[in-house]
């Protein structure tokens, strides 16, 4: 187990929200699972081709996504209505919102490590409050639980690399 983030997480999170980047920093330090932040801000371009995979040429049109990114064989991997709603992208204050996080070494099947990633996620945000060094007001939201009543993949929530402040 790191205590310390790698040069990759880093460099991922290269404009996200400073209160986000404090949260993945304390995180690291109190979990007992291993992780990497695979991605943070999402450019334009990588918003289209994620639109693209499950989507005809036709769905892609209609939402304003040039038809060469549509791969309708592939799966899904955004539900978001307008392609660049995603909290990757940069916000109004000009930094990323959301970053997705994955155990290390990677393993998308055990679930277990991501629960244990998302536990030291919200105890890093509960610190980072009670020490004065985020807003009370950030608003910790993991992608396998977004109604955050604390019950992951209840209803189908299926989005456990990903975390967003809100």
């Amino acid at each position: 187990m790191s205590d310390v983030l790698s040069k990759r997480s880093l460099n991922n999170l290269n404009g996200v929200h400073p209160s986000l980047v404090a949260i993945v920093k304390r995180a690291i330090t109190i979990t007992g699972q291993d992780f990497v932040v695979i991605e943070g801000v999402r450019s334009r371009e990588q918003c289209m081709i994620n639109y693209g995979k499950g989507r005809t040429a036709a769905q892609c049109a209609a939402k304003g996504i040039p038809a060469r990114y549509a791969r309708p064989k592939e799966a899904k991997v955004t539900w978001l209505n307008n392609p660049f709603a995603s909290k990757h992208c940069e916000q109004k204050d000009g930094y990323g919102h959301a970053i997705d996080i994955c155990p290390y070494p990677v393993d998308w099947s055990d679930l277990k490590k991501f629960d244990a990633i998302a536990k030291a996620m919200f105890d890093a945000e509960k610190q980072l409050i009670a020490e004065g060094v985020i807003s009370k007001g950030t608003n910790l939201r993991w992608g396998a639980d977004w109604n955050r009543n604390g019950k992951p993949r209840e209803r189908g929530e299926s989005d456990s690399p990903h975390f967003e402040i809100f």
